[in-house]
């Protein structure tokens, strides 16, 4: 990132002990052994990459809330056993939460939907009704429709800043001197700056603390999208001043090992001000009667209404406690090694083009690889490496669609699409099979890793992307469109049943007759 990270988790031990620490953590991940049957008739355990979307869940820390679980009682109670220890670990879950982003007593950790888009939309309406003169957010044409379409729901106008190319012509992050002109554009009228903190389509990372210096110089805010990056380089509220200091930072639990887990909202207190709570309800007012309520003036819990997820809440703690502890610097220096191993793999594989800025020493990035294989649609590539490799990636546009479209030359520079093209525009050649080809979702593939990938990983994505190119037309003949227009495709022969895998009924029955 752009400047000195300041945490409040000290690493435990020698650097040498933490890398040993961080080797074990790499197998103590739930799913990593589990297999499917293949289109050939074998059967293979899967290869996971699709970090990006979610990441599998530390088995660690769950082991952790299953000893949190043996006190287990609710909240907002203080006077049996387990409803103290339960209310003093959710209080700690907060302050874990705030020292992993370096929060300062000025800042508070809101739990908050299931995650990054809860917080948004949330912030959004905060900042909206806290800030009514300033009727403007800028933010980026990389971002996530989460950290978009709330800003456009409830803010009076959106200014979508371009992206610095390289001299590859590809994109990299957010373009400053472009950033600042709309800045000094809209200066009077700017309440916030919204912008992600590493791209989900090309794992670019934006210089925040310089993008919050620049907002601030005109009294705008800096609202942060953290649910790339929180998992992947070390995260600060705190830049080298206070000028460069984050005033809205989310978070989402699922995309740091702990699925299952709330979003999460890091902010200025003051932000929320003289407000009604966006929700009401229990443990959040000081009195309540049939004509008047009194709602406390206490945070988080005037946040929080209502009975919190505990499990998922300390789950969460759990995950970034041991994170903290490990050391986020050494997962940031590991996971560059391999994406940078990555991209040399990939680079070197004909007929296949990485999107994004891809070399490492003129952007910043984390490990995420988006592609398209000439010539073969990213859901016959997505569904291949599934039925023949057990390689479990992603496709589409990432709920990317505008920056994904740009990528692809079917948007303008501004991120808008023809006039006629809807949720099924792309290229003619988008699909292929028999008959006329439907107009398919256009799309990527993307490849994206966790702490539980290693360099064997890529190896065996490339190899198969190699073998998908050599078989290209054989694989052609075994796959159709699904049609619906999603840019999905199909085996013609082949077919998994995920019943027949699991189920929420077969799992209760066999307990039943087992019992």
């Amino acid at each position: 990132m752009d400047s000195t990270v300041r945490t409040h988790i000290d690493p435990l031990g020698t650097l040498a002990e933490r890398h040993r620490r961080l080797e074990a953590l790499r197998t103590a991940f739930s799913g990593l052994n589990t297999t499917y049957p293949l289109a050939d008739g074998s059967t293979s355990k899967r290869t996971y990459l699709d970090s990006a979307a979610s990441n599998l869940r530390l088995s660690v820390a769950e082991d952790i809330v299953q000893q949190a679980m043996a006190h287990y009682a609710n909240t907002h109670s203080q006077l049996h056993f387990g409803a103290r220890i339960m209310t003093e670990v959710y209080h700690r879950s907060h302050d874990i939460v705030a020292d992993f982003v370096g929060a300062d007593d000025d800042d508070t950790v809101i739990f908050c939907g299931n995650g990054v888009t809860g917080g948004l939309n949330r912030m959004a309406r905060v900042l909206t009704e806290q800030r009514p003169d300033r009727d403007v957010v800028i933010t980026t044409m990389m971002e996530h429709h989460a950290n978009d379409l709330p800003h456009r729901k409830h803010a009076g106008e959106v200014v979508h800043v371009p992206l610095e190319h390289d001299t590859n012509g590809e994109a990299g992050r957010v373009d400053m001197d472009a950033l600042q002109e709309a800045i000094d554009a809209h200066a009077d009228r700017l309440n916030y700056v919204a912008v992600t903190a590493a791209s989900n389509v090309t794992g670019i990372v934006n210089p925040i603390h310089n993008i919050a210096r620049m907002a601030h110089a005109v009294g705008a805010l800096c609202v942060v999208d953290a649910a790339q990056s929180a998992a992947h380089v070390p995260l600060s509220m705190q830049g080298n001043d206070p000028e460069e200091r984050i005033d809205v930072l989310c978070m989402s639990g699922h995309k740091i090992y702990a699925p299952g887990s709330p979003g999460v909202i890091v902010a200025r207190k003051d932000l929320f001000a003289g407000l009604e709570p966006q929700e009401v309800g229990g443990g959040i007012v000081e009195f309540v009667d049939t004509e008047r309520y009194v709602v406390t003036d206490d945070l988080p819990e005037r946040e929080e209404t209502g009975t919190p997820n505990l499990p998922g809440a300390f789950l969460l703690a759990a995950t970034l406690y041991l994170l903290g502890r490990i050391g986020m610097d050494l997962v940031a220096e590991d996971e560059r090694e391999l994406t940078q191993y990555a991209l040399t793999k990939f680079e070197a594989i004909e007929g296949l083009h990485i999107y994004g800025s891809h070399r490492l020493e003129v952007a910043e990035r984390i490990g995420v690889v988006t592609f398209n294989l000439e010539g073969l649609p990213h859901g016959l590539v997505t569904a291949i490496l599934n039925d023949y490799y057990g390689i479990a990636v992603r496709n589409e546009c990432f709920c990317a669609q505008p920056f994904v479209r740009q990528l692809l030359g079917i948007s303008d520079e501004r991120g808008v699409a023809p006039a006629d093209c809807t949720d099924t525009c792309g290229p003619e050649d988008a699909a292929a099979g028999d008959g006329a080809p439907p107009r398919e979702q256009p799309g990527m593939v993307r490849i994206s890793f966790g702490l539980y990938n290693t360099k064997e990983d890529v190896d065996r994505a490339a190899d198969a992307l190699r073998s998908i190119i050599d078989r290209a037309d054989e694989f052609r003949n075994m796959y159709e469109p699904v049609g619906d227009g999603s840019g999905d495709w199909v085996h013609r022969e082949f077919s998994f049943d995920p019943d027949d895998t699991f189920s929420i009924e077969g799992a209760v029955d066999r307990w039943l007759e087992s019992a």
